[in-house]
């Protein structure tokens, strides 16, 4: 007789959506209704001031920035932890989850530290002219330090269950390194790509604690969303906060739903190849 190791079908359905509609759902539903509750003009009026303008062009960009140098960077790392046996393997491995368990304000503390025209590394770009505490430039460093194992972390199992009858049969027809890369590898790697770089995107967008630190937090030029919500919400303007906020959430739907899209497409694409 086949037994199950969750309880039944209502029960174990049922525990599922009272956690979701208690940690996620509510949450959102509470932004959206506070948001909601400010007429179409009022909502607009908060929604594109200048300063928030501003704060969305920061965010977006830098998380733009930083997504595309994980997506080479973190690419490359799953790669060598993949095909690659070196010493201290496993110690880099354990690594890439460090922003995970790392609390982000100390991160943040720490990037600053680092990044600091008297820190190891700031004093060393500082001669050059690279100027990257409290700076644009400190923006994106801390979301690629934040974000960077989403990608790592969705792609590395997919490389690892590669078959290498497929590299060796393109081999045995001529193709080059760089050509089974881009004809045979790549097109197999594409969904759990998508899935990191929207994931890293997203959190990107949504990154506070690591960034405060090391942004310099100037309106106009370095403040982020999330800190101009947050400021919001220390003026007890909490409308405006959810108004804000929920410019942050619309722009990750969308993202998810689009990356859900080409994910779609993608596998489709495999699946006929």
């Amino acid at each position: 007789m086949k037994r199950n190791v969750l309880p039944g079908l209502p029960l174990s359905l049922g525990i599922t959506l009272f956690y979701v509609g208690l940690i996620v759902v509510l949450p959102l539903a509470a932004l959206v209704f506070k948001a909601a509750s400010l007429g179409p003009a009022e909502y607009w009026a908060i929604v594109s001031s200048p300063r928030a303008v501003a704060s969305y062009r920061v965010t977006v960009l830098s998380a733009l920035v930083a997504t595309a140098f994980n997506l080479v960077f973190g690419l490359a790392l799953a790669w060598v932890l993949v095909r690659y046996r070196f010493p201290g393997r496993r110690i880099v491995d354990a690594i890439v989850d460090l922003p995970f368990a790392l609390p982000t304000a100390v991160a943040g503390i720490a990037l600053t530290t680092l990044f600091a025209s008297n820190g190891w590394f700031g004093s060393l770009l500082a001669p050059l002219g690279i100027k990257v505490a409290y700076t644009p430039l400190g923006i994106m460093v801390a979301m690629c330090f934040t974000s960077l194992p989403f990608i790592v972390r969705t792609v590395q199992p997919v490389l690892e269950d590669l078959d290498p009858a497929l590299e060796e049969a393109a081999q045995s027809l001529g193709g080059s390194d760089r050509a089974i890369f881009l004809r045979v590898i790549l097109p197999l790697l594409m969904p759990a790509l998508l899935a990191g770089l929207s994931l890293s995107f997203a959190r990107s967008l949504g990154e506070f604690g690591a960034i405060i630190f090391i942004a310099g937090n100037q309106p106009m030029e370095t403040e982020i969303t999330a800190l101009l919500a947050f400021i919001r919400l220390e003026e007890y303007d909490y409308q405006a906060a959810a108004a804000i906020a929920s410019v942050l959430l619309i722009t990750a739907f969308l993202m998810l739903a689009a990356t859900n899209l080409l994910q779609a497409r993608a596998l489709r694409y495999t699946a006929r190849s």
